[in-house]
């Protein structure tokens, strides 16, 4: 019999990638406020519905739908990601983004199911010359950060099977993002102003389904008894590092776009919310527990962008 997997955040941009790598392995099922046309699963080979409408604000609605289903692993992608927008209304960023994952937390103990909750490079105040290592003490510089702080917080203190897998700089193919904004900006403008001043990994949301996927045949693998020596705080981000600057001329390269990219600072950009100046992730950890290495941020980038190759400009 498949292992029960439910996704928060089902129709999200992860959400719909974790949706479509894992349904072949699991019995797949999905929480969401909105149910995406892309999400094509109706029901389960048992006939069940796989998609329940839930908003992790509602603890009571959210344990009525994990007891029913019942699932062996959650994963929770479902948050409030508009770093700005939290800046602006910290009550709503706290209460999806931190009461939420209590929510999720305390429906999982009562169900007794793993967790794997989706954390973020934004922990970190980005004042460390290296990469940031999962030991490393977070620092969070905007509500957004301390609302996901928060969120971890709250898987430790009340799980002791947990994953809190920290990431950076998604893209992916369900949902708003840096790479088709430079690509949409490119098609009026001649010249667009983006940040120098802030490194990281972007990374691809397939990629990062194919990880978690990695993780999951990992505590299938291990035998009970060892299983708790590999919960944890984990980092998964494409390879490699770049600046947003870079990124963005790596993006019009691959497009063959005549659009240049003029480098300004984050100051000048003056964005409600501060960000981490450098929030590289070491992934090392990872790596030596699974086996899977995520492949350059660059090759991912170009697979992603490869029908956008000939954009006219």
């Amino acid at each position: 019999m498949k292992k029960r997997v439910l996704i928060t955040g089902s129709s999200g941009m992860l959400g719909l990638d974790l949706c479509q790598e894992l349904s072949p392995y699991y019995t797949v099922y999905g929480i969401d406020l909105v149910q995406r046309t892309e999400y094509r699963e109706q029901s389960t080979e048992d006939g069940e519905q796989s998609f329940s409408r839930g908003d992790v604000t509602d603890g009571a609605g959210i344990l009525k739908i994990i007891l029913k289903i019942k699932p062996d692993v959650v994963i929770h992608t479902a948050a409030w990601t508009d770093v700005d927008g939290c800046e602006l209304d910290k009550t709503r960023a706290y209460k999806v983004n931190s009461q939420g994952t209590k929510n999720i937390v305390s429906a999982c103990n009562k169900n007794k199911a793993i967790l794997i909750y989706i954390s973020t490079d934004f922990v970190f105040d980005g004042k460390k010359k290296l990469p940031y290592k999962e030991t490393d003490s977070p620092k969070a510089l905007s509500v957004y950060g301390d609302s996901k702080l928060r969120g971890e917080e709250a898987v430790m203190e009340g799980l002791k099977r947990y994953f809190i897998i920290r990431t950076s700089w998604l893209y992916g193919k369900f949902g708003r993002n840096f790479v088709d904004t430079i690509m949409t900006k490119a098609k009026s403008k001649k010249e667009l102003k983006v940040v120098d001043d802030q490194a990281g990994s972007p990374t691809y949301t397939k990629d990062l389904a194919k990880a978690i996927h990695a993780l999951l045949g990992m505590i299938r693998g291990q035998r009970t008894e060892d299983r708790g020596q590999i919960y944890g705080i984990y980092h998964v981000s494409n390879s490699g590092s770049v600046s947003w600057y870079k990124y963005a001329k790596e993006i019009l390269k691959i497009a063959r776009s005549g659009a240049r990219v003029l480098p300004i600072s984050s100051e000048e950009l003056s964005r409600p919310a501060r960000r981490p100046a450098m929030s590289i992730l070491d992934n090392s950890k990872f790596v030596k527990f699974t086996g899977y290495r995520m492949r350059s941020w660059k090759d991912a980038l170009k697979e992603y962008m490869g029908k956008h190759e000939r954009m006219p400009c």
